[in-house]
């Protein structure tokens, strides 16, 4: 038979029993020694800032291990950065390592952090980012505008999220007369890109909501992951009714967020941007509406002065008739003066006229007479009478008929006949003398 406990711990030589906090303190001191200043890599994971302005992570192993180490890094080394932290950051830290002694947990305190390339998960986010740019899933010209006044939004998240009550309070706050429709499906795990594209498919073949709402909350690039799944990114595409999407904080961006019509920083300003806010419209309403009065109002008043004017009008026919009545007469009367006083103007002008053409008739045949003058005097100074009359005859041969223009067309005996002014004689060469400076002239 075994010892009775009293006396197993009696038969035992007597140790130290260390209390929680000694024996923290002391693998914290053991750890501080042996690790007091080291470096290690690995991959950034759950980054977040405390308005203390430290920074507080999980560095996990860049080989895709399973291994994992919290990490903290005060405000005073984290002033000292050039760079802004990101999920999926492969980084090499230099710090040593401490225990947590409010959880008793081990956590690598880092005094500094330099990048050391892009880390496996986030790598794949890169190259799935540029495969699905490529084929044109994150282009503008393939957004949708939401509609103005929706009248039902659909939701997409976990139903025991954060970001469902984020987003139904909202709605109901800011657009109670909008119908919620919540499409319940996993957000985080292996199983969750498969049942968010089975809710989208099932929410667009429904068609019973105007706009479609995904969201969930914050987390590391890990927790988001689903909503970066191609499954899921071509369902958001492919949707048949605009989707906003809100998943994460505002700094984080995941593929579904590109490929919606929407992105939202946040599930709770997706709400905001899906629903316009009730009293808004109620507002727009109600000016319409008093604009919609004024301008009754003032047709009214239009139509009802111009048929008071009609009354009148038609009240009294007689004074209408003598309006025209008088305006008949003042016509008659201008155009019985003018007619008269039209006439002697006429008659005015055509008598000018008159005068006009008696006058350019007169220095016309002025004109023709004088010039008809220097023409007649011109061909009687041209007349060979005038010049038979100064003592010249006319020679011609008797034998030829023609004229004789020079003393080689004579001969003696040539018989001629001599033209003069008042009449003719007979005459016979006797003899022919010719005149050597006188120009050779052929005979006519």
């Amino acid at each position: 038979m075994g010892l009775p406990m009293t006396d197993h711990f009696e038969a035992r030589p007597s140790r130290a029993v260390f209390s929680v906090a000694a024996l923290v303190r002391d693998v914290a001191e053991a750890l501080a020694n042996r690790f007091a200043a080291c470096a290690v890599r690995g991959e950034v994971s759950g980054l977040s800032r405390a308005v203390s302005g430290h920074f507080y992570f999980t560095l996990k192993d860049a080989d895709g291990g399973a291994a994992l180490i919290r990490c903290a890094m005060f405000r005073r080394a984290a002033s000292l950065l050039d760079f802004a932290p990101a999920d999926g950051q492969l980084v090499e830290l230099r710090g040593r390592v401490a225990v947590y002694e409010a959880r008793g947990e081990l956590q690598f305190i880092v005094e500094a952090m330099q990048r050391a390339g892009a880390g496996a998960l986030y790598e794949q986010f890169l190259r799935l980012r540029a495969q699905l740019d490529g084929l044109g899933l994150f282009d503008a010209s393939r957004k949708r505008r939401l509609p103005v006044f929706p009248l039902a939004v659909g939701i997409v998240t976990s139903l025991g999220a954060a970001a469902l009550r984020d987003v139904l309070t909202t709605l109901a706050r800011r657009s109670p007369h909008v119908q919620a429709i919540v499409y319940p499906s996993l957000v985080q795990g292996e199983a969750a890109p498969a049942a968010l594209c089975a809710v989208i498919e099932q929410a667009s073949r429904r068609a019973e909501v105007d706009v479609l709402i995904l969201c969930r909350g914050g987390g590391s690039l890990e927790d988001l992951w689903a909503f970066n799944d191609e499954r899921v990114v071509r369902a958001v595409a492919a949707c048949a009714i605009p989707v906003v999407c809100g998943v994460g904080h505002e700094t984080d961006v995941t593929l579904s967020d590109l490929a919606a019509d929407l992105r939202a920083p946040t599930p709770t300003a997706a709400a905001e941007l899906a629903a316009p806010k009730t009293q808004d419209g109620l507002d727009l309403l109600g000016m319409q509406a008093v604009m919609l009065q004024r301008r009754v109002r003032d047709a009214l008043d239009g139509h009802a002065q111009r048929l008071d004017r009609s009354a009148q009008r038609l009240a009294r026919p007689d004074a209408r008739l003598r309006e025209h009545a008088q305006r008949l007469g003042l016509l008659g009367q201008r155009l019985a003066s003018h007619l008269p006083h039209a006439l002697a103007l006429r008659r005015a002008r055509l008598a000018q006229c008159d005068v006009d053409l008696k006058r350019a008739a007169a220095r016309c045949l002025a004109t023709r007479a004088e010039r008809l003058e220097r023409l007649a005097a011109r061909l009687q100074a041209l007349d060979p009478q005038q010049v038979l009359a100064r003592g010249y005859a006319w020679l011609i041969d008797d034998a030829s008929g023609r004229a004789v223009t020079s003393a080689r067309q004579l001969a003696p005996g040539s018989r001629l006949q001599a033209v003069l002014a008042d009449g003719k004689a007979a005459a016979t060469v006797t003899a022919v003398t010719g005149n050597p400076d006188s120009p050779q002239t052929a005979p006519a």
